[in-house]
């Protein structure tokens, strides 16, 4: 018997409501104290999340606490972690999965709350370590007996999105004379330009798809495997899949190695698993990608906290929670000072808006509440001479969530004026932080800023894979918090799927397949669009 209850029924929402009439005011004067700024800190991992800038105060956070217990969010976590099936809605047709990403790095406990998916998980890992031996000595090698030294990702959405983010959020990690590149998108320009800069003879194409049917992947394959062929090389020499077990692309005739990937494990939430394994691991090197694995497994531990004062996690959801459903902010901006970090809002933006933009609850009625808030975000401090007009003197407050590193990535650096460039990359960050809470009076209403717009601070010594893979858990799990506690489900993704139907209809249109009547919007759009010289 489930035990899921609407948002609308919850008990703490009524007292969170009254609170929210008369919420902290952050433009007011003596508003952040050192007190308060010392206070609302809390750690994990080595990150601390400073929220004092954030428009709550202790009853605030304490009303957040009994509405987290009341919906039994970290039960639902731990539960979900445990391998109950969680992708469903009752009563209708749904895929009826768990949701076990968690498992995927779960390898290090002794006691795996899901054991049979944590023994797969390491099925897998000891193939990829066994895979990438083989690389660097030389027993899989090119025609030419040439080491490869890059390695093509080929797939779309959570088959590039995330792996996408941690490769060039760890770049500098990457073992010498060893590159990564990415084709996602089905326009040929891409292709063309990303396999112009490769030298194909020595590249491995990893495709993934889990279906080993979708479209895109299938288009972009193609394609790689026909500039192979005209490049004189034998695909099954350079392709690697990662796959459905049974998949069109579970196939050794067709290509050099098949590495797994499973239900329970949904694309936007695979970065950890065979998804982002084999292009990191062949990149970074097989070390590097068990650290990531390290700490997206504590950030996980971690979140299985009841304390909204020590669960990161926790503690960002029921914020988001405030912000949304409270006080009525429609949308958030996560903006890394880290160049590193330049693809990790769009990773972000498909996890959390694919997760949480439902509008059907898990007890298959529509919802009554706000969910999913618009993500996006830029990295700073190029975002300062750019959106930032809007989220200081706009009409419309964005939450923002700022993430920083108190050390470069590569040690280098240079003092000017006193200070290091790391030194003023943090300084504008928190300085943004401070004006967007405190604004500022002034005589000219053009130079006023009213200010009492919330953000928070995330900031750990230094962006490596294990802060990677901690960064990376923190931000999945507190999108499945909020989505449990929203009452949706935040595993699949129906919202995809009309459009995917609606653009094999237009295709089959071109392709001379499918004939439809002149009055069809399909046959009308071709024409309007120039795609077609009369009606279909």
């Amino acid at each position: 018997m489930t035990t899921w209850k609407d948002f609308a029924d919850l008990k703490a929402v009524r007292r969170l409501e009254e609170l929210a009439r008369n919420p902290y005011n952050l433009a007011r004067p003596d508003s952040l104290p050192p007190e308060r700024i010392a206070a609302c800190k809390a750690s994990a991992c080595g990150f601390d999340l400073l929220y004092a800038t954030q428009r709550i105060d202790d009853e605030v956070l304490a009303a957040l606490q009994d509405l987290a217990v009341e919906a039994g969010l970290i039960e639902q976590f731990k539960t979900m972690k445990s391998g109950a099936v969680m992708n469903r809605i009752i009563g209708q047709a749904s895929e009826e999965r768990q949701v076990l990403h968690t498992a995927s790095r779960d390898v290090f406990s002794d006691a795996p709350l899901a054991p049979a998916a944590t023994a797969q998980a390491k099925e897998q890992l000891s193939r990829l370590k066994q895979f990438l031996a083989d690389v660097d000595s030389g027993a899989i090698c090119n025609e030419q007996g040439e080491p490869f030294i890059a390695m093509l990702q080929v797939g779309i959405g959570g088959s590039d999105l995330g792996p996408r983010a941690l490769y060039l959020a760890l770049e500098k990690y990457r073992l010498p004379g060893r590159k990564a590149a990415f084709i996602a998108n089905v326009d040929p320009d891409d292709a063309a330009a990303v396999l112009a800069s490769l030298d194909l003879s020595r590249t491995l194409i990893n495709v993934v798809s889990k279906s080993g049917t979708t479209l895109e992947t299938r288009t972009n394959e193609e394609l790689v495997r026909a500039a192979l062929v005209h490049a004189g090389l034998n695909p099954t020499r350079h392709l690697v899949a990662v796959t459905g077990a049974g998949s069109p692309m579970d196939d050794p005739a067709k290509y050099l190695a098949a590495f797994h990937m499973y239900d329970y494990i949904g694309g936007r939430y695979s970065a950890t698993s065979m998804v982002g394994g084999v292009t990191l691991g062949f990149a970074l090197g097989y070390d590097a990608f068990i650290e990531v694995l390290r700490g997206a497994h504590e950030m996980d531990n971690t979140a299985e906290q009841q304390d909204i004062r020590t669960n990161l996690p926790l503690l960002m959801a029921m914020l988001g929670i405030w912000n949304r459903n409270f006080l009525g902010y429609n949308t958030v901006a996560v903006l890394p000072y880290s160049q590193a970090l330049l693809r990790f809002p769009a990773h972000l933006q498909q996890c959390d808006m694919e997760s949480n933009g439902k509008q059907v609850s898990r007890l298959g009625t529509p919802v009554t509440w706000k969910t999913g808030p618009i993500v996006w975000g830029e990295p700073g401090t190029n975002g300062q001479h750019a959106f930032y007009q809007l989220i200081h003197q706009g009409t419309e407050t964005v939450p923002t969530e700022f993430i920083g590193f108190r050390r470069p990535q590569h040690g280098s650096d240079i003092t000017v004026s006193g200070t290091t460039s790391q030194q003023k990359l943090v300084a504008n960050m928190l300085a943004q932080s401070l004006a967007l809470a405190l604004g500022r009076e002034h005589e000219n209403p053009n130079k006023r800023f009213t200010g009492n717009r919330p953000s928070s601070v995330l900031i750990t010594d230094q962006l490596t894979p294990y802060t990677m893979g901690a960064l990376l858990a923190l931000y999945e799990n507190r999108i499945a918090l909020q989505g449990f506690c929203w009452n949706i489900n935040s595993f699949d993704q129906e919202g995809v799927q009309l459009g995917k139907v609606l653009a094999d209809r237009l295709l089959g249109v071109l392709a001379g397949t499918k004939v439809l009547g002149p009055d069809a919007p399909e046959s009308s759009l071709l024409k309007a669009a120039g795609m077609v010289s009369g009606q279909q």
